[in-house]
């Protein structure tokens, strides 16, 4: 049972702040992504000062997403601002060392967001199911991440 990769890229004609913001939010992911519902489980505040949605989603904040009978439980564990949000799976898929790393890179014509994500199969002979399926699924978060970002970034006042 090796370890699965997942790599995409997708590119948002969004500000990088306008993206992180967006991904940072928990509450907004419902919008964007194929999820159906969040839950801030454990809050932990960003930074002195900082407000706003996903104020409360620093680095060790669980955040609880479900869709349907799946519940998925996630925790953030590493944070840079307008660059990189990091986060495990802590339940919900039979997975082990579930890892994913949401880079953002600043281009003049928006932004590019690199989503990679790595993890073994708890069980034997599933791992390229997961990764299909994981694969497709991170692929439209991201697509939906973009397009959003987009969208939202015409209609701000």
């Amino acid at each position: 049972m090796g370890r699965r990769d997942i790599d995409v890229t997708v590119r948002s004609g969004a500000q990088v702040g306008a993206v992180y913001e967006l991904l940072r939010a928990g509450v907004t992911w419902p919008t964007w992504s194929g999820l159906g519902s969040f839950e801030l489980e454990r809050a932990v505040p960003v930074a002195t000062g900082d407000s706003g949605a996903g104020a409360d989603e620093g680095v060790g904040a669980i955040r609880v997403f479900r869709t349907g009978p799946m519940t998925s439980r996630e925790q953030i564990v590493d944070l840079v601002p307008d660059r990189r949000l990091s986060y495990i799976l802590l339940s919900g898929l039979p997975l082990r060392d579930y890892r994913a790393d949401v880079d953002l890179t600043p281009t003049p014509e928006g932004t590019i967001i690199r989503w990679r994500s790595t993890f073994h199969a708890k069980l034997p002979g599933t791992g390229w199911f997961y990764r299909w399926f994981l694969g497709r699924f991170i692929r439209q978060t991201a697509e939906g991440l973009a397009a959003y970002a987009e969208r939202d970034a015409t209609t701000a006042p």
